[in-house]
């Protein structure tokens, strides 16, 4: 990080001199511009980089033909500074914007092309909407087949975008086939501690975790930490993602305390670096699902209001983690008798799921059978 944010100041320096030295629609200021916005991603200031890749923008589109590639970068920049930000239909029109340009001033199968529907994929995920998500994803693959080698390791990425899209939706058969894919190719392209292989057998572990084969989805998840603990600092991000899924299968496996110590860990580190909140609320709700288990209701209700609260603040109103959060407070609400409260939370669940996921998916079941029997409760 200190590396980094000396950068970040030679970068600004230049800037001043530059604004000095040029008229203010060079592509000299654009590159500075981007270099800043650069600087800042790195530095996970997300607020900062946006506005320097908007400023990047504003001086190409003074000084460039509108279908310039260059253009079509600093589009694709404003549109990942959005998502992350969780403005996510901004994202989308500006992912847009960029794959429009790019249409007309890129080859067919440029990999240019294949990163935007990937970006343009991921948004449509995140807001549920899986099928444009699945066409986009597949476009990129599609894509990515012609231009790139065999064993090129974004082939491998872009298999693992499909394989969330069929995990989202439910279909676990045709998820582990992407995710078995995109680790075959990994393994061919990366080096063996590279996080991209600990990428793929996470993701192999959460559809085997869904299958119910826990001891498979735990062998799975135990080799991307091995990976990990060998390529990243010990408060990255992704060790996180993999603490929280270990915790998860001990979770099914009703080894209640070490679940709990795994969802701790991963607490921990997301607390220490800046991150997606969804991830943070992520661990508190895994927390609640512990003390759910072990009979204490009363810290679950609290660990399910703190991911609800940061899901509502982070997500669209539709999204289906937000219908996972209100069915959880719905069933202590049941466990603690308090009926009618419990009836409201899974009204919220069922209706937020209906808007999310395919009507035979086993959560969207789930919360309408909770809803019918608290109504039987309450009305019988």
């Amino acid at each position: 990080m200190g590396d980094s944010l000396k950068a970040l100041s030679s970068y600004e320096k230049a800037l001043e001199v530059q604004q000095q030295s040029f008229p203010p629609n060079t592509t000299d200021l654009a590159s500075a511009y981007s270099n800043i916005g650069n600087g800042y991603r790195t530095a996970n200031d997300s607020l900062k980089a946006l506005s320097s890749y908007e400023k990047e923008l504003e001086v190409q589109q003074q000084s460039l033909p509108p279908n310039h590639p260059d253009l079509a970068s600093s589009y694709n920049n404003i549109g990942l500074e959005h998502y992350n930000m969780g403005n996510y239909w901004q994202a989308l029109s500006s992912y847009e914007n960029a794959l429009a340009i790019r249409q007309q001033s890129l080859p067919s199968n440029h990999p240019d092309l294949a990163s935007i529907y990937s970006n343009i994929g991921n948004t449509y995920r995140t807001l549920s909407d899986y099928s444009k998500a699945l066409s986009s994803h597949k476009k990129a693959l599609s894509i990515a087949k012609k231009a790139l080698p065999t064993n090129h390791p974004d082939l491998g990425m872009f298999h693992n975008n499909i394989g969330l899209v069929y995990y989202n939706m439910g279909n676990y058969s045709k998820a582990l086939s992407s995710h078995e894919k995109a680790l075959a190719i990994s393994q061919q392209a990366l080096p063996p501690n590279h996080p991209g292989l600990a990428y793929s057998h996470n993701n192999i572990g959460l559809v085997h975790s869904d299958l119910g084969d826990y001891s498979k989805a735990l062998w799975s998840h135990q080799e991307a930490l091995k990976i990990q603990q060998h390529s990243l600092p010990p408060n990255h991000p992704d060790l996180a993602s993999t603490y929280n899924n270990i915790g998860v299968i001990y979770g099914q496996m009703d080894k209640s305390i070490k679940a709990l110590s795994y969802f701790e860990k991963a607490l921990e580190i997301r607390h220490s670096v800046p991150l997606i909140p969804s991830e943070l609320a992520t661990s508190y709700n895994n927390i609640g699902n512990v003390y759910d288990d072990i009979g204490d209701y009363s810290k679950a209700l609290f660990n399910y209001g703190k991911a609800l609260t940061i899901r509502q603040q982070s997500l669209p109103p539709n999204h289906q983690d937000l219908a996972a959060s209100y069915n959880n407070i719905g069933a202590m609400h049941e466990n603690m008798g308090n009926y009618s409260k419990a009836r409201s939370y899974y009204e919220y669940a069922v209706n937020i799921g209906q808007q999310s996921l395919p009507t035979d998916h086993s959560h969207l079941q789930l919360y309408r059978k909770n809803l019918e029997d608290i109504n039987k409760k309450l009305y019988s």
